[in-house]
């Protein structure tokens, strides 16, 4: 996977709340080109693994809980400079310290129920995608 690409997850919460078209719009309206997308559920044996590097946490149980708790939407996104430019555009994990505009500070509940998630390195991209998408999937 190119250094070009990210990986994102819109959570339960914004799913639920309907704030998946109006996410997709800020991703895309920030220049990003998604390059798979799947909407889907995932149990909480699927999202303790995808989430096995937290396991331990104070927050673990709750964010396993909270990502099984509905669907989903799992997607990779390619930009110049995809991870950088897409955690400035999310903004930061808690919404009450991300700054106006992000995704985070105008969809998010809470830290745990923050509406997406987004890798935060090239080897997380590759993981994380590889964890949903198979090569097949994937528009290169």
């Amino acid at each position: 996977m190119a250094k070009n690409m990210t990986f994102t997850i819109i959570k339960p919460t914004a799913i639920k709340n309907n704030n998946a078209g109006a996410i997709l719009k800020m991703i895309n309206d920030a220049g990003f080109v998604i390059k798979a997308m799947k909407f889907t559920r995932i149990s909480k044996t699927q999202a303790g693994a995808f989430y096995a590097v937290h396991k331990g946490k104070p927050f673990y149980k709750e964010l396993i809980r909270f990502m099984s708790s509905g669907p989903i939407i799992a997607a990779i996104l390619e930009k110049e400079n995809a991870i950088e430019d897409f955690r400035e555009l999310i903004g930061a994990t808690n919404p009450d310290k991300a700054k106006e505009g992000t995704v985070r500070k105008i969809f998010a509940c809470s830290v745990t129920e923050n509406a997406v998630h987004g890798s935060d390195s090239v080897e997380n991209v590759r993981i994380e995608a590889d964890f949903f998408f198979n090569q097949l999937e994937i528009y290169y």
